[in-house]
């Protein structure tokens, strides 16, 4: 017997996860763009851009092992 509600739950689930994605490049590249900085007591423009750098790497590393984890099942 199939779950009740498992395909809405699968595709909001999907949803939530690209919307992570998203923001999170969004994020790291605006950092990475010195649109988004750090006041200069936490390190400032040069800071802000190594942690726009981690977010960027991060998030592509885990998309691919969220894909090689999905489709190697």
């Amino acid at each position: 017997m199939a779950k009740k509600g498992g395909a809405l739950k699968t595709l909001l689930g999907f949803l939530a996860w690209l919307t992570g994605v998203v923001v999170s490049l969004s994020v790291g590249f605006a950092m990475i763009d010195n649109i988004l900085s750090l006041p200069s007591y936490l390190g400032g423009v040069t800071v802000a851009m190594i942690a726009g750098w981690i977010v960027v790497i991060t998030t592509a590393v885990s998309v691919v092992l969220a894909i090689v984890n999905h489709f190697g099942k």
